[in-house]
């Protein structure tokens, strides 16, 4: 039995303990657990087989997660323009022209993910990428991934014309004329991407999940929740344990259809029963994700009263209520955690009100569901968390005043609701469990820079920048734990992991300095030197 030792540095034991973050000066590791601390741990460093590793004055502290994140999609990014980087609307063009010189032959052009502050009220016109792209057909997601621009190319191969309706959930952006302008929000972008854009094929997804978890641990995680799951994806994952090509682990959230989801009830068992009956320790599928609403920038967010700049328009709710408790409750009674996407304010509520309903109507068990972003709340709906024992996962970058908060979501809220956002101190005084989470590729799969902006509730870039509603700030233990204790309750492993007590699962990350003690805009370039799984390393720099 091999021992793995770390000595001459901190150890972070517990970042949230109830009496403050408790520490060790050693820890040793053993069949992917913890076995023993301070003077016990060290003294280990003289069996046999032990493998000492010196921690050079840095922390080895409990690995972080990743609550919300698209590892698929943002793993597949790299397979076109790289559009991404660009400062503005030429930049993306001109990305895109790069790439198609580099790609002559390609039958489409498939990218993502462009800033659309770029363009007033995030709307792109597909003549401005015709002139790059001529005839080949091309699609772009925004950084959102709720909004697509095409080409004219492309909307010729959808069929879609002035006379096209929009569809269910969805909407095709128009010009005065009633012609379509090119961008395309919320179901007509993902029905034209399922519908009418080539998928990739089998091993670019492969090369796209193993590419996205190996980013994840050199990060030093160890678990992401894939938060948009669709049947076409299960065999890749399943490929992907069986080859042993995940480096961290995940968590496979299969993502409900409003229009047939009583259909999915019996899929969605079965999926799950595939990937336990694989015995992959890095994969599983417990998990069942309902988009209830869209995004405030294009305002699609389901709010509770109109837009500030919009008066007759309260978003576009994806689920009838309803139909949303049916769909909660049903799934609910199959043992599923529930993952509830949640923008606006009206879409929290409606998945609070649903999770409370499915809760009542089926028999009493341990519940860890979870809703995602919770970026707008009624403040009344704060306490809410807590009572109902529901984990609220935040995206923590979000929480600054950058140009997209300026130029696009506060105008499109106005006052007071432009305060109701990020209210991650609030939720977390109340008592409830938080969790943190990228929503990558949509922002940064980084955690530092995150962890830094919810101390701070400001860029790290910016460190003598006014904190955006100081209120909501939490500190650093807080912070870490959300992406630690926070998302080992998440993953339902609440009682092995998100610690490294004596008997935990060895799941660690060594950083060159303790994120609870430096200066937090100092996080967000604090070094990893080391990842490991279970006690197996899958990151060594």
């Amino acid at each position: 039995m091999s021992i793995t030792v770390f000595t001459g540095g901190t150890v972070l034991v517990d970042p949230t303990h109830e009496n403050g973050p408790l520490t060790s000066d050693a820890i040793a590791f053993s069949s992917g657990t913890v076995v023993a601390l301070g003077a016990k741990a060290a003294a280990l460093a003289d069996a046999e087989d032990a493998q000492l590793i010196d921690l050079a004055g840095g922390t080895l502290a409990p690995a972080p997660g990743d609550g919300h994140a698209h590892p698929m999609l943002g793993g597949v990014e790299a397979l076109g323009p790289a559009i991404r980087a660009a400062a503005d609307r030429q930049g993306i063009l001109d990305a895109v022209a790069a790439w198609k010189a580099e790609h002559p032959d390609a039958e489409w052009i498939v990218g993502g993910s462009y800033d659309a502050t770029f363009s007033e009220g995030g709307l792109f016109d597909a003549t401005w990428l015709d002139e790059v792209t001529g005839d080949t057909p091309t699609i772009l997601r925004a950084w959102d991934y709720h909004t697509a621009w095409v080409n004219s190319a492309a909307l010729a191969a959808g069929g879609i014309t002035s006379e096209t309706p929009d569809p269910a959930l969805g909407r095709i952006v128009r010009r005065a004329d009633g012609s379509p302008l090119g961008t395309l929000q919320e179901a007509a972008a993902n029905n034209f991407l399922a519908d009418v854009v080539p998928a990739f094929t089998l091993e670019q997804r492969l090369d796209s999940i193993e590419r996205a978890t190996r980013e994840y641990a050199t990060l030093g995680m160890t678990w992401v929740q894939d938060a948009w799951v669709e049947p076409g994806d299960i065999e890749v994952y399943l490929a992907a344990a069986t080859q042993e090509r995940l480096h961290t682990r995940v968590n496979l959230a299969f993502r409900a259809d409003p229009a047939r989801w009583r259909d999915q009830l019996a899929e969605f068992v079965a999926a799950r029963a595939s990937v336990r009956e694989l015995g992959a320790e890095r994969l599983s599928g417990e998990t069942v994700k309902f988009f209830l609403d869209g995004v405030i920038e294009s305002h699609t967010a389901a709010l509770l009263a109109p837009y500030a700049d919009q008066p007759d328009d309260t978003g576009l709710p994806n689920w009838d209520v309803s139909e949303l408790t049916a769909a909660t409750t049903a799934f609910d009674a199959l043992g599923f955690q529930l993952h509830l996407h949640a923008i606006g304010d009206a879409a929290n509520r409606y998945a609070l009100d649903a999770l409370e309903a499915a809760t009542a109507a089926n028999e009493p068990r341990v519940r860890d569901h979870v809703i995602a972003h919770v970026a707008l709340l009624d403040p009344a709906d704060v306490e809410r968390f807590a009572a109902l024992d529901v984990i609220a996962n935040f995206e923590p970058y979000w929480a600054q005043c950058d140009a997209v908060m300026r130029d696009l979501t506060i105008p499109h809220l106005g006052q007071p609701r432009d305060e109701w956002q990020y209210l991650i101190g609030s939720v977390h005084r109340s008592g409830a469990t938080i969790s943190f989470g990228s929503d990558w590729p949509v922002t940064t799969i980084d955690w530092r820079p995150a962890v830094s902006t919810a101390i701070t509730r400001h860029s790290h870039a910016e460190p003598e920048a006014e904190a955006w509603l100081p209120n909501e700030r939490v500190d650093a233990a807080t912070a870490y734990g959300a992406y630690t204790a926070g998302i080992a309750r998440q993953a339902l492993a609440s009682n092995t992991r998100g610690t490294l007590a004596v008997g935990r699962v060895a799941d660690a990350v060594w950083l060159a300095d303790n994120p609870l003690a430096i200066a937090p805009e100092l996080i967000a370039d604090l070094a990893v030197l080391g990842t490991w799984l279970a006690g197996t390393r899958t990151f060594t720099p």
